[in-house]
């Protein structure tokens, strides 16, 4: 948990206000496709679009909402394109986390100033929805960070149209209960997870809210080390993964190899009920990782009372971990592209601030019974 030292440092640097996260974008071969599968698959509407039909003569996007989540899905137009040379080299996966602010000028040159390098100053566009800012700087890998500022802006963005994707069903049973992202989760190699750590220290203004050693995350095999940045209000939160020494190949370093570089390994996405969100899910034939019987047959000795039946936990493979302050709920998606690479998380929190460190033993091992399927372990 969270040390006095870190407390200190944190303070000694005043944070770069952040309200929460405001869209993440990903880079992908296919955007019309792939918005079929989030729409389809995980509930999300699409209700932005930017391509050939609004100006854009290079790249298209598609904007997928559910609740407070929005995702970006960005594809090249052209083979000589950036988002086609970044597909080409990592596949499809995360290149930007957008985070709210109020004030986009004054994050970006407090970010500026204390290090970070730039990948776009303060952009301002005014049009039919008022006046949107943002501003980007690189963190890990080719990953970015998007400042936002949208007070004075009623659309998603400059150059999105509004889209209402008219279906024969009902648009509310289409959706799952996603509501909010929880945390996002970045990966980086051997060594280097101290240097990204003070990079949020000393840019952002963020403390350690966590730290899980490889005693903390392991099994027989492989290991990782961990430490979860935040922001004072805990709107934000952002773990960084490395690899640690173990007998294969761990998780984290089976995403370095198929990625080629860091980058965000997953996000969590809060439910506030997650038995009929996975329930739904599975339905509509998004994958999970599976977990042995004998993991539900010791859980009312290790985690007490529960609200939920532990039967429908079974058979949905949901894991439950208890903290001092109450008890989360979770479980993680199979990769959902190709390359054994990003997947998703949901959880509901009920009281529990942490990320399930009573689970790590068994989720490394489902994850490491993948990696051995693909000849990967």
């Amino acid at each position: 948990m969270l040390k006095e030292k870190d407390l200190l440092e944190a303070a000694a640097v005043e944070e770069i206000a952040i309200d929460g996260f405001d869209f993440i974008e990903f880079y992908v071969g296919n955007a019309l496709q792939a918005a079929y599968y989030y729409e389809r698959g995980f509930g999300f509407d699409l209700v932005g679009y930017s391509g050939l039909e609004t100006g854009s003569r290079d790249q298209v996007s598609y904007v997928l909402k559910q609740d407070h989540v929005y995702l970006v899905l960005t594809g090249a137009l052209k083979p000589d394109h950036n988002v086609a040379e970044h597909v080409h080299v990592h596949g499809d996966g995360v290149k930007t986390i957008g985070l709210r602010v109020r004030d986009c000028k004054k994050a970006y040159e407090t970010a500026i100033a204390r290090g970070a390098r730039s990948a776009k100053e303060p952009q301002v566009v005014e049009d039919e929805n008022g006046k949107y800012i943002s501003a980007s700087v690189y963190t890990y890998g080719e990953t970015l960070h998007t400042f936002v500022e949208r007070k004075d802006y009623k659309g998603f963005a400059p150059g999105f149209k509004p889209v209402d994707r008219k279906y024969a069903d009902n648009g509310n049973e289409r959706k799952v209960g996603l509501a909010a992202v929880d945390h996002v989760v970045g990966n980086v190699e051997v060594g280097r997870m101290e240097h990204w750590v003070e990079f949020y220290q000393k840019v952002f203004g963020f403390y350690v809210y966590q730290y899980f050693d490889k005693e903390d995350i392991s099994t027989q095999y492989s290991s990782l080390v961990s430490k979860v940045m935040a922001n004072k209000s805990g709107s934000v939160k952002l773990p960084i993964n490395e690899p640690a020494e173990g007998a294969r190949r761990s998780q984290i370093q089976e995403y370095l190899d198929y990625y080629t570089a860091p980058g965000v390994q997953h996000i969590a996405i809060a439910t506030r009920d997650i038995i009929k969100t996975v329930a739904e899910l599975q339905k509509r034939g998004i994958e999970f990782l599976r977990v042995p019987r004998t993991y539900y047959d010791a859980l009312p000795e290790r985690v007490g009372k529960i609200d939920e039946d532990i039967e429908e936990l079974a058979k949905l493979h949901i894991l439950v971990d208890r903290e001092s302050d109450g008890y989360l709920l979770q479980i993680f998606t199979k990769p959902v592209q190709d390359r054994p690479t990003l997947f998703f998380e949901v959880i509901q929190r009920k009281g529990a601030k942490g990320f399930g460190k009573g689970n790590f033993k068994a989720l490394f091992e489902s994850i490491e019974r993948d990696q051995a399927e693909r000849g990967n372990l």
